[in-house]
């Protein structure tokens, strides 16, 4: 394992190709559950500079990362090389949620894609990058998006993804307050 002062070049070059990266948060009670979250399709990550990335936070089932993140700030990003040559990145740091109609929201959103759905943008300040050898992660290629979220998102309506945000989001399954909290 190497640690690195910042995302250089060559490590942001890695992030940037990565089709799929893992999220980790977790409560600061000890009863409370580690929520490890797979991300992908193009278009919803950026290192915003050499210490701050973001992604844009699609609605989706659960809502762990938005409350882990509001009650401690806690978070892990992980990206593993599965075409080319072998190699891990996490990045370490503290996340804070923007969320959909709040002020710096509407900012951020020019950053990214396109997708329907979007209910937040999770920013982070890294302050702990490194990056080790990854000999163990399998080879596999990528065929490409799924689309079943986008569609699912556009088929719905925005009236209808904010009563599902209302009735599925509010809460981690822990309990911690999330969106519309």
């Amino acid at each position: 394992m190497k640690l690195h002062e910042s995302i250089t070049d060559r490590l942001r070059a890695f992030i940037e190709k990565q089709h799929v990266f893992f999220v980790a948060t977790a409560p600061l009670g000890a009863d409370g559950r580690v929520n490890l979250s797979p991300k992908g399709l193009d278009g919803t990550f950026v290192v915003l500079d050499e210490l701050t990335v973001a992604y844009l936070d699609l609605t989706g089932s659960g809502a762990e990362t938005v409350a882990h993140l509001r009650e401690n700030g806690r978070i892990t990003l992980m990206f593993c090389a599965f075409e080319g040559p072998p190699n891990i990145v996490r990045l370490h740091g503290h996340g804070r949620y923007v969320a959909l109609g709040e002020d710096e929201f509407d900012s951020l959103r020019g950053r990214f894609a396109d997708h329907p759905g979007a209910r937040g943008v999770v920013v982070v300040d890294v302050d702990r990058v490194s990056d080790s050898c990854g000999y163990a992660v399998p080879l596999m290629s990528h065929e490409g998006d799924r689309d079943l979220l986008t569609s699912w998102a556009t088929n719905r309506g925005e009236a209808a993804l904010e009563t599902y945000r209302e009735q599925k989001n509010a809460t981690s399954i822990d309990g911690l307050p999330a969106l519309g909290a």
